[in-house]
């Protein structure tokens, strides 16, 4: 298995600071209403983990998608080179 390099690991790494920041930022804004105590009130824990669980299913199903298009698109490819038949309709 082919090593990442250290430059690939920050470059993934910041990618994940990103997405992270950006949704928290997004579920915060969304689920933090008061605050005119320190508590965070159950509402709020339960909105936040609403939108994390929402955002974890939509990145999980857009992921699936992605790979069944390339998976689509290999086999079109390997079709036009005459590598496998064409799937009968």
């Amino acid at each position: 298995m082919a090593q990442i390099s250290e430059t690939d690991q920050i470059k993934q790494f910041k990618e994940f600071l990103g997405t992270y920041n950006k949704l928290t930022e997004h579920c915060f804004m969304d689920c933090v209403k008061d605050f005119t105590t320190r508590d965070v009130k159950t509402e709020e824990v339960t909105c936040s983990e609403h939108c994390l669980q929402k955002y974890l299913k939509m990145t999980q199903r857009i992921s699936m998608r992605f790979q069944e298009y390339h998976i689509q698109q290999n086999e079109a490819l390997a079709a036009k080179a005459g590598l496998i038949s064409q799937p009968r309709i």
